[in-house]
């Protein structure tokens, strides 16, 4: 019996069909028995007296393939992702403070390989394109349900005139809607949720609560004097104090969210002079709450357009930063800013002074006043200058809106 195997085994591997000799019937009933108990057995490793040779079932071999295992690899991180805010959550409720869990090295490094930049100008260009007249209801419709956008105070409520979303996005308030607070001396620039207010300390600032970045990362390295509103650097004073002007005097910061719902247009927050502007071509990641607590310096990664100037009480600036999906930041005195370009260098900046030969202050812009937008939600940053009795009037996590005061004398 062996050596029949041993023969129709033989006559298998040199393309001989072992029905074809001549054997008795019994051995080709044996044989057949034979046959049907190795099919049901997955054969997994077999020897030769030369070699060893591994095999796999095929169903086993389906299982490896690269989408399944990414798809089941992603998916389980975003489940334990979104476990760990759901834990957070219910630990809030109780009343204990969270620190925060920021990410590493390798997720920050991962989640700038997505070509985010790409992304937003495809989004952009989508966003251009006229909708037929049928269809721009049902889509701005979608979109305010989603978001909550409250279309009775835009000054055009009927849905019918934007021709794409890109108007709808940038779409104008009535002018009732927003009435401008002349009690006090610093406003809300636009619409959107306080992330964090307060005193800046040392060169660190607060993203959000036990968040911080660098201030000198944020605002850039101080050029000379004629080119920007900054002082002259002290021996051995640090960047804070170099943006310092005037004795007594501390540095504030306030940080405010735009949602997609928000109104995306911004303003003025007080009266003072622009006479720069500097501009970090970067990544475009999201700015969400959620992700201003996980990634440390989000702000310095972010491609963002940092205004600088004077006000009454020294220095001033306000900062416009990117996010996935608003390539585009626009600043209405600023023809020749162009934000999400095709090619940068990483880490790179350019400068525009808008002090001249013939204008020797700047661009003077006035308390509630048009000074730009987004394409859709983002984050402002005010960093200023003001008398150590300057309070807020503001809360952590509050709601705000375009001309409310956010802090005065």
């Amino acid at each position: 019996m062996a050596a029949s195997v041993r023969l129709v085994t033989l006559r298998l591997l040199r393309g001989v069909a072992p029905w074809r000799s001549r054997r008795p019937h019994c051995e080709d009933i044996a044989l057949s028995h034979f046959l049907q108990s190795l099919r049901k057995v997955p054969l997994r490793t077999f020897s030769t007296n030369a070699r060893k040779v591994h095999t796999a079932p095929a169903r086993t071999l389906s299982l490896l393939r690269p989408l399944p295992v990414l798809v089941a690899t992603g998916g389980g991180y975003a489940g334990y992702r979104q476990y760990e805010k759901y834990r957070e959550r219910e630990l809030e409720k109780l009343g204990l403070e969270i620190p925060p869990k920021l990410a590493g090295h390798w997720e920050v490094a991962l989640y700038k390989s997505v070509p985010t930049r790409l992304l937003s100008r495809a989004w952009g260009r989508l966003n251009q394109v006229e909708l037929p007249h049928w269809l721009r209801r049902p889509v701005y419709s979608l979109y305010i349900w989603t978001f909550g956008v409250n279309m009775k105070e835009a000054a055009v409520e009927d849905l019918h005139h934007y021709r794409n979303l890109s108007e709808f996005f940038r779409r104008k308030l009535k002018p009732q809607a927003r009435p401008v607070c002349g009690l006090h001396s610093v406003i809300s620039p636009s619409d959107g949720k306080i992330l964090n207010f307060g005193q800046v300390k040392n060169c660190e600032v607060e993203q959000v609560k036990g968040v911080t970045y660098s201030l000198e990362s944020f605002l850039g390295p101080r050029n000379s004097t004629e080119d920007l509103a900054f002082p002259p650097a002290t021996a051995c004073g640090s960047f804070r104090s170099q943006l310092v002007t005037r004795d007594g005097n501390e540095l504030y910061h306030c940080v405010i969210y735009l949602a997609p719902g928000d109104y995306h247009c911004f303003h003025s927050p007080t009266d003072w002079t622009v006479s720069h502007r500097r501009h970090f071509p970067g990544s475009l990641m999201s700015v969400n709450p959620g992700m201003a607590r996980w990634i440390k310096e989000l702000f310095c990664h972010n491609e963002r357009v940092v205004l600088t100037g004077d006000w009454k009480h020294g220095f001033f600036s306000l900062t416009a930063v990117g996010a996935t999906n608003v390539g585009s930041i626009r600043i209405y005195f600023d023809r020749d800013l162009h934000t999400n370009s095709p090619r940068y260098s990483k880490g790179s900046y350019n400068d525009f002074s808008f002090v001249t030969h013939t204008n020797k202050e700047g661009v003077p812009m006035r308390k509630g006043e048009h000074l730009g937008e987004f394409n859709l939600g983002s984050t402002i940053v005010l960093i200023f200058e003001a008398p150590k009795d300057f309070n807020f009037k503001l809360k952590a996590g509050q709601k705000i809106r375009f001309g409310e005061a956010l802090g005065s004398l």
